[in-house]
């Protein structure tokens, strides 16, 4: 049991957090996989799926109430800990690491098994969108001057191949409380997405 509440907490306490969490997440990320490709035989899935049934009774004896939302560290870094493309404690994310380019913009690179397939061999379509939706809202956003989708376009070049992929986004024109950006997925062969989109900063956010 924790002995703390995860909210305003010292970067030794957030690490600490994530040295508990973290390699769970990834053995569920790796659980995921294997349920999708696994040949094993009837009593070999009965036995994990006991197992599993075990371990999520456990987990579930002390939890959450709602969505893990985000959490601020005591100097403000943010936690968004639950976020289905960057979540550290989400095992659907893939998850993305963002790092900041030289045109003010972010990129990543990442890999998307098999739990991420639509066509055969492929990346599914809303998945393309979703990582590129916050690709571009992370282009168009700073800590302090939140935006949120207003509009996004996608354009698929061509099917994305599953396996080492790249995003990257940038700012083109920021109008009023508009910001426009732009960006692209691109697999070992090249782009095959690109996006554009209307990024706004909500009401509640404006000075």
């Amino acid at each position: 049991m924790l002995d703390f509440p995860v909210e305003n907490l010292s970067a030794e306490d957030v690490e600490r957090l994530r040295r508990i969490y973290e390699p769970l997440t990834n053995s569920v990320r790796d659980l995921i996989d294997a349920t999708i490709r696994t040949e094993v035989d009837g009593d070999a899935v009965a036995a994990a799926k006991a197992e599993i049934d075990s371990a999520t009774t456990r987990l579930r004896s002390r939890q959450l109430d709602g969505s893990f939302g985000v959490r601020f560290g005591a100097d403000g870094d943010q936690m968004p800990w639950g976020n289905v493309v960057i979540g550290m404690r989400n095992p659907v994310a893939p998850p993305l690491v963002f790092a900041p380019t030289a045109d003010g913009g972010v990129r990543a690179d990442f890999h998307l098994g098999a739990a991420y397939e639509g066509p055969p061999g492929h990346v599914h379509g809303g998945i393309a969108a979703l990582i590129l939706d916050h690709a571009l809202g992370g282009a168009a956003s700073a800590p302090d001057k939140p935006r949120l989708t207003g509009t996004i376009t996608m354009r698929y070049r061509r099917m994305t191949a599953l396996g080492a992929l790249h995003v990257e986004a940038a700012v083109v024109r920021t109008e009023g409380v508009k910001t426009f950006a732009e960006g692209r997925l691109c697999d070992a062969d090249g782009v095959t997405v690109e996006a554009e989109g209307v990024f706004i900063r909500p009401r509640w956010a404006r000075d």
